[in-house]
């Protein structure tokens, strides 16, 4: 009698060990849609170095559990460095409102020397599935012509359109769009 429980106990365990693990998704974010065509004459701006928290730099996902608490979904991931994807969107998105072909990340400095080189200090990329994104950061514009640089913060919340992973990384691009929009402002100010 009691090599039943031991065998039904055995074939869970044969069971769990034969299913198959959980499947890694990657994320990327994205540029704010096109809106105008590029100009031959607009600026070359390099986006970086950027910076974010510790806290989010890593390739899993980091979620917002409670006021003081987060989660870090394993297979949930970015596909590449967080610091990079932020670069490479925020120069989309100013390519975008500048109406220039000429933006890139600082990370491609093979592209010669820009006209303007934006810093930016990450210093919150908060997620909350099915709630809102909180992007703040710091950033600055480094005319290369000399000059002051020019300065600013942004505070972004951004409501999240569902309780799936894509609605949350579709916020994030749709507060850097905002962060974008509040740079190229700067560019623009004599």
């Amino acid at each position: 009698m009691r090599l039943a429980p031991i065998a039904v106990c055995f074939a869970l365990v044969l069971a769990a060990a034969c299913s198959s693990p959980p499947k890694e998704r990657y994320y990327t974010l994205t540029a704010a849609p096109a809106t105008a065509a590029p100009g031959g004459t607009a600026p070359s701006i390099a986006v970086g170095p950027v910076t974010v928290p510790e806290a989010v730099d890593q390739p899993q996902f980091v979620v917002q559990a409670g006021a003081n608490e987060v989660s870090i979904y394993e297979f949930q991931r970015w596909a590449s460095p967080l610091k990079g994807e932020i670069a490479r969107v925020i120069a989309a998105n100013l390519a975008q409102e500048l109406g220039t072909t000429r933006a890139w990340s600082f990370a491609q400095g093979t592209l010669g020397k820009a006209d303007y080189q934006v810093l930016v200090d990450v210093q919150r990329f908060d997620s909350a599935l099915g709630e809102a994104v909180t992007i703040e950061a710091l950033w600055s514009v480094r005319p290369a012509a000399g000059g002051a640089p020019k300065t600013g913060r942004s505070s972004v919340r951004e409501p999240v359109s569902g309780k799936e992973f894509d609605a949350l990384v579709a916020a994030h691009s749709r507060a850097l769009a905002r962060v974008s929009r509040d740079i190229a402002g700067a560019i623009r100010m004599p």
